[in-house]
């Protein structure tokens, strides 16, 4: 049974899903009980979103996070570039002192920022407005300069800023909580979206993509964890081996650039959800085993929920983790556990050998190979390394 409280040994165990939903007032308010202890399913005290054992910061209430707002008005000054970057870290690191005073904190420490992407191509469509925002500052200062000019300009001018945000705020965050797994919540992705087109749908992250992610290093060497996002939409109802493919290349797209980093490899945590997009529909036993399939194979696990505005939804969540998600998590933990003993000298998790292979933990070990956890290495993690310290 995991504690409710403390995650200095998570690192080092096989599986394990952390619930990071405001559920708190399901029992303050309507008297619903989540007990999420009994699947050992890890959760702040009284299921909140900031505690000792995760805590999310949105940009609205950390830091001073350069964006427009939903009817394109500029806040602290729309685009970084025109923004104060010192005073958004010192902001940011009174915000981060008031929400985790403790400096101790071991816990998972995401910052969710979704209004900009770092990279210029991938703001599109109602991210357009951060293209304009950057291109009127270049004409401003040369309005003799042709469009081309200008657009180059403003790209390399948003993304070296975009890149001093992210990192300057990952930097100190890491310098007052040094304990805490600290990254980008959705990075990487792999925008592997093509399951909305007809065709065959491989769930391959497309190529140019993958360069993409690779001109982010800069991001995966300062990040310590990863949070790559598999939620499903609608649109994958009812098509699980879809669904199946979509999870696996997100989730080896985390794998892919984590091997960017040097030295130490940051833990790939994804974000995954119990209902689809966008609605209260939950998934399925068979969507939600093809959803996480891969994840407990290959990492740990990490779930996001949604609001709870209703008792009748408390209700629904209580009833669907009761008899779905928690028997499933449980013999997820069970089987990654037996495995990791089995296999890895209880200092692994187990991988599949072929990443594309269908094998389950039950089947043949030969079709498995152990990542050690830090500290150790050999075939069966069975050499410590060095002097490492536990998180």
């Amino acid at each position: 049974m995991l504690p409710s409280s403390g995650l200095k040994s998570l690192p080092h165990l096989p599986f394990f899903t952390v619930w990071n939903a405001p559920t708190e007032t399901c029992a303050t308010r309507y008297g619903v009980e989540l007990d999420l202890s009994v699947f050992d399913i890890v959760h702040n005290k009284n299921q909140t979103f900031i505690g000792k054992n995760i805590a999310i910061f949105y940009s609205d209430k950390f830091g001073l996070y350069p964006h427009y707002d939903h009817q394109k008005i500029s806040v602290y000054g729309g685009v970084p570039q025109n923004a104060s970057l010192s005073d958004h870290i010192w902001q940011a690191d009174s915000d981060l002192r008031k929400a985790v005073p403790d400096r101790d904190f071991h816990g998972l420490a995401v910052l969710d920022w979704e209004s900009w992407r770092p990279l210029w191509e991938r703001n599109w469509d109602s991210k357009e407005v951060y293209w304009q925002g950057s291109k009127v500052l270049v004409k401003n200062k040369h309005p003799d300069w042709r469009p081309e000019q200008i657009e180059a300009e403003a790209e390399k001018d948003f993304e070296k800023a975009a890149q001093a945000f992210m990192v300057e705020t990952l930097k100190q965050c890491q310098s007052e909580r040094p304990k805490g797994l600290w990254g980008f919540y959705g990075f990487p992705c792999c925008y592997n979206y093509q399951y909305k087109k007809n065709g065959t749908y491989t769930g391959e992250c497309p190529p140019q993509e993958l360069k993409r992610n690779d001109r982010l290093s800069w991001l995966w060497n300062v990040s310590t964890a990863l949070y790559p996002d598999i939620y499903l939409d609608l649109g994958l109802r009812r098509h699980n081996h879809d669904i199946l493919l979509y999870s696996r290349h997100r989730i080896l797209e985390g794998l892919r650039v984590r091997e960017l980093v040097n030295p130490i490899k940051p833990p790939v945590i994804p974000y995954a959800r119990i209902v689809f997009t966008y609605s209260l529909e939950f998934l399925t036993q068979v969507s939600c085993k093809a959803n996480i399939a891969y994840a407990k194979l290959h990492m740990n696990s990490y779930w996001y929920c949604f609001p709870f505005f209703s008792q009748g939804t408390c209700q629904a969540v209580k009833d669907y983790l009761d008899t779905t998600l928690g028997r499933y998590v449980v013999n997820v933990t069970e089987a990654a556990s037996v495995c990791s003993q089995a296999l890895c000298s209880a200092r692994g998790r187990c991988q599949r050998r072929d990443p594309g292979s269908g094998a389950y933990l039950h089947l043949d070990p030969a079709l498995f190979k152990c990542q050690c956890f830090p500290g150790w290495e050999g075939e069966h993690c069975q050499k410590q390394v060095g002097s490492f310290e536990k998180l």
